[in-house]
This record gives C-alpha cells, sequence and structure tokens, in this order.
C-alpha cells in the first residue's frame, strides 16, 4: 500500500453546498451522447493524473478481478496490468463505443468484458470482484451513496472500493466557481458543487484513506476497505 495514501477528513465544510440541478439518467445519458466524440480531447488531459494514480493503486493490490465503474471511452484500460482481469460498466453507449474500440485496436486481452449498465443497480451477483474502482463518476450518478452501497456488494470481503473524483472546496475562489457552476449540472453531465458527504457517510469518512492526486486538491483519491 502506497504510504502516501494518509487518513484524511477531506469533508470538512463542504457538506455546506448543495448541488442546485439534480441529475437523472436521461440527462446523463444526453450529455455524454454529446461528450464521446470529443471526451479525450476534453478532459483526458486534466484527469489523467488522478486516472493514473488510482490504476496504479489496483495494480498493487490483491485479487485480480476488477470492475471498473463509469469506465467512459477506456482512457484507464491499457494501463492495468495484464494480470488483472477487467470488467467495465457504463450507462453511455456511444462512450462505450469508444471503449471497445480501444480494446480492440490496443489488443486488451484481460478487459474480460465491457457492459451497458446502471452503475446503481447492476447484474452482478454479490462479492463478484476483488476490486471496484469509480473515476469521476460519484459527482455523475443520480444516488451517489446507492452507487457505493451497490459498489460494496459487488466487492468481496478483504476488498478495496476506490474512487478518484471531483470533491467541492470547503472555501475560497474555487467555492465561488463550483457555486456559479452548479445550475449548469444537467447540460455538463455532473456536479461542480459536489459535497463529500453526498456520498460517504460520518463512519465512512472516519474510515477513507484520502490523497489529493492533482494540483490545488481538484481530484481526490479514495480507498475504502469492505
Amino acid at each position: 500500500m502506497n504510504q502516501a495514501l494518509q487518513k484524511q477528513n477531506p469533508s470538512a465544510g463542504a457538506g455546506r453546498l448543495v448541488p442546485v440541478a439534480a441529475l437523472d439518467q436521461a440527462s446523463i445519458v444526453e450529455a455524454y451522447r454529446r461528450w464521446a466524440g470529443v471526451y479525450d480531447t476534453v478532459f483526458g488531459g486534466i484527469s489523467s493524473k488522478g486516472r493514473l494514480r488510482a490504476v496504479a493503486l489496483v495494480n498493487r493490490l490483491p485479487g485480480k478481478d476488477v470492475l471498473e465503474v463509469g469506465v467512459g471511452t477506456g482512457l484507464a484500460l491499457p494501463h492495468y496490468n495484464a494480470d488483472k482481469r477487467i470488467t467495465g460498466i457504463d450507462l453511455s453507449k456511444e462512450m462505450l463505443r469508444k471503449a471497445r474500440e480501444r480494446t480492440r485496436k490496443d489488443a486488451l486481452t484481460n478487459v474480460r468484458a465491457l457492459h451497458e449498465m446502471d452503475a446503481e443497480a447492476t447484474s452482478f451477483e454479490d462479492a463478484s470482484f476483488d476490486i471496484a474502482v469509480g473515476m469521476f463518476v460519484a459527482s455523475v450518478v443520480p444516488n451517489p451513496r446507492r452507487l457505493l452501497a451497490e459498489m460494496r456488494r459487488l466487492v468481496r470481503p478483504g476488498g478495496d472500493v476506490l474512487l478518484v473524483n471531483h470533491f467541492a472546496a470547503a472555501k475560497g475562489p474555487r467555492w465561488w466557481l463550483e457555486r456559479a457552476m452548479a445550475p449548469a449540472s444537467r447540460a455538463l453531465g455532473w456536479h461542480p458543487d459536489f459535497a463529500m458527504d453526498r456520498i460517504f457517510s460520518t463512519e465512512d469518512v472516519a474510515r477513507i484513506e484520502a490523497e489529493s492526486v492533482s494540483r490545488f486538491g481538484i481530484f481526490t483519491l479514495i480507498r475504502l476497505r469492505v
């Protein structure tokens, strides 16, 4: 385990932010239909450090069966170790089309399946995976706590739930910017003002390990042991 992952309480103050525009499946699917063609160009660079740190942690952890929730265009897929067996799910068929193209182009034989599926209500059996990882998905789904509960259900005892996400600032210029962007949540397809307590309970916050993985603390890598 990377010693850089330290116990923190990154939710302090963030609970004061309340998202303005609720997301639903229809708005999410429509947003990512629009984003699919340009997602890698627009977001690939800014999100790459967090994505690579998450995959590096997956590669160090024990266990072979990995579920990537919100696999998107498959930007992370080439970076998993060959001995990890990857299953990816996403709600957007357009994003999945890009992921399948990447899998074929890069001959990623350890990618077992890519499914169009609701991350909050999958069709997998309990304890199907050793690790469930969600990159930039927590602030996208309609019900983040339902997402976390589903990821926990799917992970075997002793396994790990990992999340990389943007969490709202407690104060300062970023706080004001996130508040200003919040009404555009439905068009963007995610919540700029996503508060930590929308996904984690107080008990969870006391147990998680968190590490900032970008400048200015924009993205955070979370590990929650099951």
